[in-house]
């Protein structure tokens, strides 16, 4: 299970924002504000991943809309190498075209004024969850296709009960139901074809740099849990052979 974090960099602020421990989805963070040095800013931020435990730091690449790089494109690679000469982290870019420009959209729908600094420190960790989510998608598709480089041994989970037992899970989907996040794990060797009873639903608790599995208690809230399970696994079934499908034409 690895962290990833993204970074959003701007002149003044960086964006920051974090994987779950599985690589499915991406939380926006805090907002970093720079101090004039960059030097100090690159390894603010290098320990700052290193502290919450990320295995990579993605940084926006911000290109021209045909492609091309610009003058600012220069300045964060620049400032990214800086951020790679202070930890031992593979730093990587990811495009960064029309982030900043969904954020300050989807701000704008949830209602927060433009005018106030609370919308431009959400706008930079909102656009570094969008790098992220691009990155994350993009990693995903190329597990998908490089299926030399991709061993079952990435979904497995090892779990260990009170009395010291270790048992091995196959991570199937990590889901978002009611505002919480929860983590769906079969065991091992189970297959697609696993009945209902060995499916094991957890709810994910805790801070980004601290998430724990945490077992549902009550039977209705887990019913109602395993039923949107049930949807959004299918449903991502589906778009898988749809996407097979049209690979095949």
């Amino acid at each position: 299970m690895q962290v990833i974090i993204a970074l959003d960099i701007g002149d003044k602020r960086v964006g920051v924002a974090y994987s779950d421990p599985f690589g499915s989805y991406a939380v926006p963070s805090e907002t970093y504000f720079r101090t004039g040095d960059a030097r100090a800013d690159a390894a603010a931020l290098a320990s700052l991943a290193e502290e919450r435990g990320a295995s990579v730091i993605v940084c926006g690449l911000p290109l021209n809309e045909d492609g091309t790089e610009s003058v600012q494109t220069q300045k964060t690679r620049r400032f990214a190498a800086m951020i790679a000469a202070c930890t031992a982290l593979p730093v990587c870019f990811e495009d960064e075209r029309c982030t900043t420009r969904a954020a300050r959209e989807d701000l704008g729908i949830m209602g927060i004024s433009a005018k106030r600094d609370k919308k431009k420190k959400a706008v930079d960790s909102l656009a570094a969850a969008y790098i992220l989510e691009s990155y994350l998608a993009k990693r995903r598709l190329d597990m998908k296709e490089e299926t030399n480089a991709y061993t079952d041994e990435d979904s497995i989970v090892e779990l260990v009960d009170d009395e010291g037992n270790t048992y091995r899970y196959e991570h199937l989907l990590t889901f978002s139901f009611k505002d919480e996040w929860y983590v769906a794990l079969a065991q091992e060797g189970q297959g697609d074809d696993m009945p209902e009873e060995e499916v094991a639903i957890f709810r994910l608790v805790g801070d980004e740099d601290n998430e724990q599995l945490e077992t549902i208690e009550d039977e209705t809230l887990l019913s109602a849990v395993f039923a949107e399970f049930c949807a959004q696994y299918e449903e991502d079934e589906d778009d898988e052979e749809t996407e097979d499908g049209e690979d095949g034409e």
